[in-house]
């Protein structure tokens, strides 16, 4: 399945959420329609629309700037067949999921001699990841969502995929999101975080932590970083088997950037000084 239709299959299995996020409304009915218009057929994969009580949202998601026709005549041309068709307002948002410095990442209008035809252009790589975590239907966009640290989002997606009760579910926004993380990540830092082992040890650790078990943490997180660094030396073991259980969160918060033993020492004395 490309990237592209990844985004088509959950904008049409959860288009209230969609409709939430990108029309900022909380609407009582959603009706997906079909991807073919009047006149000769224009169809992409990525594309989806949206009907609403009184508006039709047009998504296009994006991988490629290149295109022909290309995309802003090509939403000038789907707004027109979308209210000829159904008569109500148009509103079109294309997503790009691939980071580009391309300028047809970064425009919102057609221009021609006698016409101008406004849209949205949404980058997913300038989007705070709280929204996308916070929500299921959208959980798979959050790893292409801004990051200074692309182990620690990683990690919160595996947290977040890991707490959906329904196992189904739970495989399917797994799937997804492995897929579009690929987008952005190499496979290798993918699988250590959002593989079901992965994901499971992650919601397993955040428990303990809300639970305020200091001893539990400590073992837990021995094992994280045993399992990173070999055997670890007993003064650092002592100086970590001290900790508070808050000082034990952040460390385990960070833990995902850590790379050397000396990452370890530099965050553990700054736990030991505050």
């Amino acid at each position: 399945m490309s990237f592209d239709n990844v985004c088509k299959v959950l904008a049409e299995k959860y288009p209230r959420e969609f409709v939430s996020w990108l029309l900022a409304e909380a609407p009582t009915k959603v009706k997906v329609l079909k991807t073919e218009l009047s006149l000769e057929p224009i169809r992409a994969d990525s594309v989806t629309f949206l009907q609403t009580a009184n508006r039709i949202l047009h998504i296009e998601f994006q991988t490629r700037t290149i295109s022909n026709p290309p995309l802003p005549f090509r939403m000038l041309d789907y707004s027109v067949r979308l209210i000829r068709q159904y008569n109500v307002p148009v509103t079109q948002v294309v997503i790009f999921l691939q980071e580009t410095n391309n300028e047809i990442a970064f425009t919102e209008e057609y221009v021609s001699e006698t016409t101008t035809h406004r849209y949205r252009a949404l980058r997913m790589w300038e989007q705070e990841s709280a929204l996308f975590l916070d929500n299921p239907a959208l959980l798979p966009l959050a790893p292409l969502t801004r990051t200074t640290s692309p182990q620690r989002l990683l990690s919160q997606v595996a947290q977040s995929v890991a707490r959906i009760s329904d196992r189904n579910t739970k495989q399917d926004i797994a799937a997804y999101a492995e897929i579009l993380a690929g987008l952005k990540f190499e496979k290798g830092l993918i699988r250590q975080f959002l593989s079901e082992d992965a994901m499971q040890e992650s919601v397993i650790y955040q428990d303990i932590l809300q639970k305020g078990k200091q001893q539990e943490a400590f073992q837990f997180l021995m094992r994280q970083l045993t399992r990173r660094f070999g055997e670890i030396d007993s003064s650092i073991i002592e100086r970590i088997q001290v900790l508070s259980t808050e000082q034990l969160e952040v460390l385990g918060e960070e833990f995902v950037d850590f790379t050397t033993i000396s990452d370890l020492l530099t965050l553990l004395e700054q736990q030991e000084n505050n």
